[in-house]
């Protein structure tokens, strides 16, 4: 794989009943700021997604903002630190965006809409569409059922091996960007 310039984090608009989430979210800018790796993000001011943007931006990275119409109003926002705003129609669109932008994903804690978008992106790499890594930054543990579900998914049939091995979880953020931009997947061609 080729060096990561941009990787889209998927996140929470709040910041969760765990400190380590915002931490962890601290630690995963100044990385990808240090490593000179551009964020893109889903364009809220809000919680983790806040958080990651501020801090990204505060250690001389990159960041890209991507926001439905809906959502483009000053409480949402934070437009102080976005390098790019891009306004889109849509959530379809936005996510549409993000990952035409992105090298790599990241999915930190989050609530639904992260799970959504997370898992669309999976599914899109088990379908072919893309080539390009998937990580869940597992804070506290916090994705643990989600993978032990997939794990599941994987033992019961539903799941092939190799899909499965396709999504990368690490606690530290440093380790998972190693592995996001060292690690090469190749999806199986018939997918059981």
């Amino acid at each position: 794989m080729s060096r990561l310039e941009r990787i889209a984090v998927f996140c929470g608009s709040s910041f969760g009943s765990n400190e380590e989430y915002k931490e962890n979210a601290i630690r995963l800018g100044k990385e990808m700021a240090k490593r000179s790796i551009a964020l893109v993000y889903g364009g809220g001011a809000k919680g983790l997604m806040g958080v990651i943007a501020e801090t990204v931006h505060e250690n001389g990275g990159y960041v890209i903002g991507v926001l439905p119409e809906s959502m483009d109003r000053p409480s949402v926002r934070l437009k102080k630190v976005e390098d790019e705003l891009i306004i889109v129609p849509d959530m379809h669109e936005r996510k549409k965006r993000m990952y035409d932008a992105a090298d790599a994903f990241i999915a930190m804690p989050g609530g639904i809409g992260t799970i959504e978008e997370i898992s669309e992106i999976y599914t899109w790499r088990q379908l072919g569409y893309h080539d390009k890594n998937i990580g869940l930054l597992n804070t506290a543990g916090y994705w643990n059922h989600f993978i032990g579900m997939l794990d599941e998914g994987t033992k019961e049939g539903f799941i092939n091996e190799r899909v499965r091995a396709l999504l990368i979880a690490e606690e530290e953020p440093g380790t998972l960007i190693d592995r996001l931009q060292d690690e090469e997947f190749t999806v199986p061609e018939k997918l059981g």
